[in-house]
């Protein structure tokens, strides 16, 4: 989608004459080839950071308007890169902001966020302007109350009446439409324009083919939380609007969470609480369980301490949908900024963990296996025994191991860490101690299951016999250091015998791993080329 808007903006600047609709609207003044992008907001803080980072990523200036927001939203944007305008007024006001906008710009973008979810669809936004439109005016069905009025929208074959999610539109055009005019509507500027017989393009997402895959798929988000009554709200805020369901399950708090959640005026929650605390895999598989009686086809996990940005939800959704994975998880270990004060205690910790996990579960691609920003598919929770799941943290590691027994794809998508308020409680020389017992467990489980009930592998045979060897090679070197401290006389060979015991073991352990990891390479392969 980057691709398509570079070839178009690129074309707007080739070709200045694509933009306008006839010769007589060219200016003898040089085209300055300015692309505004302007997104009224109010108390998006958890949100704003993403939308205007890819919005930056197509304009040369993106504008926030500032419609009375009290938390951190215009700081957020600042931050981003921004400009931050006071907007004091309904829709005349923003459309004279739009108005000013266009003065020292060639276009100018009018974004609804409310409504626009996916500011990627941007492209879609300039294709009709590079083809010769005035104006391009799109909708975009919301699920929530957009302040922007329904606006009746004809498109020659068809009539839709819905939410207006942006407007784009070339500065000539616009100051033409608005010129002797102080007070203008949507519903006024559209009249202009058929008045001043302007080229309009119609266009409603709902015929975008990725807005068709999200439309078509009931995708569910589970939110655990646990003490949570600061950042429970803004987590809820930034679910987007294509979630269907959103399971927020209370693990016993003991502050006001619950209270803010029943509060929270969105239909789309569903509201669980643990009478007591019992873990946050607990909540999950609470929330799982909900999702399949409710026949959810997708169904994601984003954890109450707002530290999932939900700009990056679609990277977790769309792999599924488009059956390239089961499971798909985020991976923060290629982020510059997951490392940075981390200290190298903890650093060791997450890798030791991830190496763990990689020969517990059988899947030797993936890492940050404790990343718990998840999504997975119905046919995966319909497969596994939930009721088995490790209920605390470690959730995610044992989960990684029972998909991996019945097959499932799991890919990474690699997300950046986002920090904030929230700081994680996993002290990771705990974490490991109390979760190795159970990755090993798993991992006996899972060669159980896998290669001996549901099939057969020699590599079962050749972890059996590593694991006896290694025990008995470190038997042997206790028993000669004890006859050595007795002075007792050792047989010659004994120092040899050792070794090989040793030797063999570490041997059949590695080649159990090599078997292991080309299973799961073959069968990646296969689906590949089913595909």
């Amino acid at each position: 989608m980057y691709s398509a808007l570079t070839l178009c903006f690129n074309s707007l600047i080739s070709d200045p004459v694509s933009i306008v609709s006839s010769p007589s609207q060219l200016s003898d003044r040089p085209l300055r080839h300015e692309f505004t992008v302007l997104i009224p907001a109010q108390n998006e803080e958890a949100s704003i950071g993403s939308k205007v980072l890819l919005a930056a990523s197509y304009a040369d200036r993106v504008l926030v308007l500032d419609k009375g927001s009290t938390d951190r939203t215009m700081e957020v944007a600042a931050l981003g890169g921004a400009r931050v305008i006071p907007l004091a007024g309904g829709e005349e006001a923003l459309l004279k902001v739009l108005y000013r906008a266009s003065l020292d710009s060639e276009l100018v973008v009018l974004i609804y966020p409310e409504c626009m979810q996916d500011i990627d669809l941007l492209s879609h936004v300039l294709e009709p302007l590079r083809q010769g439109f005035d104006l391009s005016v799109g909708s975009w069905p919301c699920r929530v109350s957009c302040e922007q009025e329904a606006v009746m929208l004809l498109n020659g074959k068809s009539t839709f009446k819905e939410k207006i999610g942006f407007l784009a539109v070339t500065s000539r055009s616009l100051q033409n439409i608005s010129s002797g005019k102080e007070h203008m509507s949507l519903k006024s500027l559209l009249s202009a324009a058929k008045t001043e017989k302007l080229k309009v393009n119609y266009l409603s997402f709902d015929v975008d083919p990725a807005f068709r895959k999200l439309e078509s798929t009931r995708i569910g988000v589970v939110v655990p939380a646990y003490n949570e009554e600061l950042l429970i709200g803004e987590t809820l805020s930034g679910i987007p609007e294509y979630v269907d369901r959103i399971y927020v399950i209370d693990d016993g708090s003991t502050d006001r969470t619950g209270e803010i959640v029943k509060k929270f005026g969105d239909s789309r929650i569903v509201y669980l609480r643990h009478e007591v605390n019992r873990g946050v895999g607990a909540g999950i598989i609470s929330g799982y369980k909900l999702a399949l009686k409710d026949e959810m086809d997708i169904v994601a996990v984003m954890a109450g301490d707002n530290q999932m940005d939900p700009a990056h939800l679609p990277r977790l959704i769309f792999p599924i949908i488009e059956g390239l994975a089961d499971y798909t998880k985020g991976n923060r270990l290629l982020s510059d900024n997951f490392m940075t004060g981390m200290s190298r205690l903890r650093s060791f910790g997450n890798l030791l963990l991830s190496f763990l996990t990689k020969i517990g579960s059988g899947y030797w691609h993936i890492m940050d296996p404790q990343n718990g920003y998840t999504a997975i598919s119905r046919q995966a929770l319909e497969v596994i025994d939930l009721d088995a799941v490790y209920p605390y943290y470690g959730y995610c590691n044992d989960l990684l191991i029972k998909l991996n027994a019945f097959g499932m794809r799991v890919m990474d998508v690699v997300i950046p860490a986002r920090y904030g308020r929230e700081k994680s409680s996993i002290k990771y020389s705990k974490y490991v101690r109390k979760v190795s017992p159970m990755l090993f467990r798993g991992f006996l489980w899972r060669l159980r299951v896998k290669y001996t009930v549901l099939d057969f592998h020699p590599l079962v045979l050749f972890y059996f016999l590593g694991m006896l060897a290694l025990p008995l090679s470190v038997l042997l070197a206790f028993w000669g250091i004890f006859q050595l401290l007795l002075q007792n006389t050792l047989p010659s060979y004994y120092p040899l015998l050792g070794f090989l015991v040793l030797g063999t073991g570490l041997q059949m352990l590695l080649f159990g791993m090599l078997f292991d990891m080309q299973v799961e390479k073959k069968r990646n392969e296969r689906v590949g080329l089913a595909r």
